[in-house]
């Protein structure tokens, strides 16, 4: 249902008051890069102060059958995700079980981080092994290559201004042809899409999962690069290759399609951070410059990071290395 934004609030708050029986008191808990919002209502029962999360996600905007699906999914799976309590597939709203207020990218540290993404891996392999063909949609070349295109028309031509020559439009297309080739050789697995520490909470038990909505059936590397090569916060190559390689091994022992040599694997998960990390760049792009959302744009020398190296490493990709260095006007 299309209606102003405060009114939408306002309907929200109501819708809820309704499902509760009770006068919430309400707080922001966070609002994305999506159109979804999320409201805290607090309630007290006894003694105690029970939370819920308020979904506003507008329909037209926004797939709630699929957040719905998908939280089934991995519950079946034993991850921990919000319960559905309620839900106003007409208007849009959700309301949703509280995994609490703290992620991962708020309290991780060095002491802690071992143990936290450990947490982390493990509750990714539970979603993996759970994975079948035909439940989700397929994270298809077709999918894959439009998300690369972002990269040229949102950070290349808006953010920076830059208009490649034809020249350079072609090195552009061979790099992304190298690597869609390699990604979309790697074995299919279900893939969260968005699995870094902003969406891990602390949780009982650990993660909480959220942000998930946007799931597929696709690389078996994809969450792998999302969670350890994060856009918010960075680690030392030699700590994520042990994370890494912890992963490998948990995987290989579960039967997720990894493969039996890492260094492999550890070539599949560098060109499949990459098609990330060019996409992000894209992404944080548009959301600046359509969305009006300018902040995103401090993490994006964070990617130009990540690419670095990895475009150093491949001849074919050794184009997309001075556009890297450009700066915005």
């Amino acid at each position: 249902m299309n209606m102003p934004v405060d009114a939408r609030r306002q309907a929200l708050e109501a819708w809820v008051a309704d499902e509760l029986n009770a006068a919430p008191e309400w707080a922001v808990a966070s609002a994305d890069a999506s159109f979804r919002r999320y409201f805290r209502a607090q309630v007290r029962q006894g003694e105690e102060t029970v939370s819920y999360i308020a979904m506003d996600a507008p329909p037209e905007r926004e797939n709630n059958a699929a957040f719905i699906q998908i939280a089934g999914l991995m519950a079946e799976a034993g991850l921990n995700v919000p319960r559905v309590l309620a839900a106003d597939h007409e208007r849009g709203f959700l309301l949703l079980t509280d995994l609490g207020t703290r992620t991962f990218l708020d309290v991780l540290d060095e002491d802690n981080a071992d143990a936290l993404f450990g947490a982390a891996s493990g509750a990714l392999i539970d979603w993996q092994q759970a994975s079948r063909p035909g439940v989700l949609p397929d994270y298809d070349r077709a999918t894959l290559a439009a998300e690369l295109e972002l990269f040229r028309d949102w950070y290349l031509a808006r953010h920076l201004q830059y208009a490649p020559t034809a020249e350079e439009h072609a090195a552009i297309d061979r790099a992304f042809v190298f690597l869609l080739d390699h990604i979309c050789a790697q074995p299919q697995v279900f893939v969260h899409r968005d699995y870094m520490p902003r969406n891990l909470m602390i949780s009982d038990p650990l993660p909480g999962v959220l942000d998930f909505q946007d799931a597929r059936y696709g690389p078996v590397t994809y969450d792998v690069a999302s969670l350890f090569r994060d856009a918010f916060i960075s680690w030392p190559t030699a700590r994520i290759d042990g994370w890494v390689r912890h992963y490998w091994d948990a995987a290989r022992e579960r039967g997720i399609p990894v493969g039996d040599d890492f260094s492999v694997f550890k070539r599949d998960l560098a060109l499949m951070g990459a098609q990330r990390h060019i996409k992000v760049l894209g992404i944080f792009a548009r959301i600046a410059h359509r969305d009006g959302k300018p902040r995103y744009l401090a993490d994006t020398p964070r990617f130009v990071k990540y690419l670095e190296p990895v475009v150093a490493e491949y001849e074919e990709l050794a184009a997309l290395a001075p556009l890297l260095q450009k700066d915005a006007p």
